[in-house]
């Protein structure tokens, strides 16, 4: 979505959120994927508030420090906007349409759906097929967005040295992803129903994948803030002391029982009450299996009490699980990131 160019070429996949960027980088073997490069980099406080940039420079910063650990060389960078920010509407055109004409007919179909001007948005759309039932036309998916949602990422990323290739949406990178985690799903895919649930440092959100792809998406407020949160209050830490802490271990022995264990419980609640509204919002009464993503998924045994509480198998996302890796990288830091990875990994797929 939103192109700045179609030109076929590795692009460095980037997450910006508010607690730290991801950056990735993939070759291509035969018919698989390799790891190149990778890197994280914390975010400094309140540059990204709920995903929306506030400091451009602080950004970009953040961006040429992730690129310059990773190792990374290459200039070309795709980035996401947050599926909250997209409008997107599926609508039937002619088949027979030539490409400028199509494009021509979307303008003047987005005016119906879009509430802004159209020279405040950015706008793209993708064929999707055939319609059903009708082989003279063909589903297209729009997709529209304010402009300086778009421009923001331009021009942190500018700001880090890199040239903006593609600006895509969170939701559709989970996706595009998505065809390297099916065989995380017990006897695999086809014809199931699997909840992605990316459980952030602020935000969780929820990708509903079935045969046809993306089928339902949600964000709202939750995530592992609030664990930390509760073991600075608990154990008198400062935020930075809490978290070192919560990853590097370290804390009392009543942590596991008084802090995590309720904390587990909890987000074990909120992916219950988000289902809830995925099957009110649809003709469908359960999934198949849960996929967990995010900071979260790297809590140990986070997967344990979600399975147990809601009856549906349940495994920790890991978008490098088919993928060959480059004899330079950290495999362990690899593997403890990879749950976090899925915009970034989505994004570095692009322009394959």
């Amino acid at each position: 979505m939103f192109l700045f160019s179609r030109k076929k070429a590795p692009v460095v996949g980037i997450d910006i959120s508010s607690t730290s960027v991801k950056v990735l980088e993939l070759g291509k073997t035969g018919s698989g994927y390799r790891v190149e490069h990778f890197g994280v980099e914390p975010m400094p406080d309140n540059a990204v508030t709920e995903k929306v940039i506030s400091d451009v420079d602080a950004v970009g910063d953040t961006i040429r420090k992730a690129i310059k650990k990773a190792g990374i060389k290459n200039k070309s960078c795709a980035l996401a906007v947050a599926g909250s920010a997209v409008i997107t509407k599926k609508i039937v055109m002619q088949g027979s349409l030539k490409d400028d004409e199509m494009e021509g007919q979307v303008g003047l179909e987005a005016d119906q759906y879009i509430p802004y001007a159209l020279e405040e948005v950015n706008l793209d759309y993708n064929v999707l097929g055939p319609a059903a039932g009708n082989p003279d036309m063909v589903d297209v998916l729009l997709a529209a967005s304010r402009s300086e949602n778009v421009e923001m990422r331009k021009a942190a990323a500018e700001a880090a040295g890199l040239e903006p290739k593609i600006v895509d949406v969170e939701p559709y990178c989970v996706e595009n992803c998505f065809s390297q985690m099916t065989n995380l799903v017990p006897g695999g895919v086809a014809g199931k129903t699997v909840a992605i649930f990316d459980v952030g440092a602020t935000m969780t959100n929820l990708e509903i994948m079935g045969d046809d792809g993306l089928i339902y998406t949600r964000e709202q407020p939750f995530g592992g803030k609030q664990l930390t949160e509760e073991i600075m209050r608990r154990y008198g830490l400062s935020y930075e002391e809490a978290g070192l802490a919560k990853k590097e271990g370290g804390l009392p022995d009543d942590y596991v029982t008084d802090v995590l264990g309720p904390f587990k419980e909890t987000m074990a609640q909120q992916i219950d009450r988000f289902l809830q509204f995925f099957y009110s919002a649809s003709q469908q009464s359960s999934v198949d299996h849960i996929l967990l993503a995010g900071g979260c998924a790297a809590i140990p045994g986070i997967e344990e009490p979600i399975e147990s509480s809601l009856g549906i198998s349940t495994s920790i996302a890991n978008p490098f699980s088919q993928m060959s890796v480059a004899g330079r990288i950290n495999r362990q830091a690899l593997a403890t990131n990879a749950p976090a990875f899925l915009i970034a990994c989505g994004l570095a797929m692009r322009e394959y």
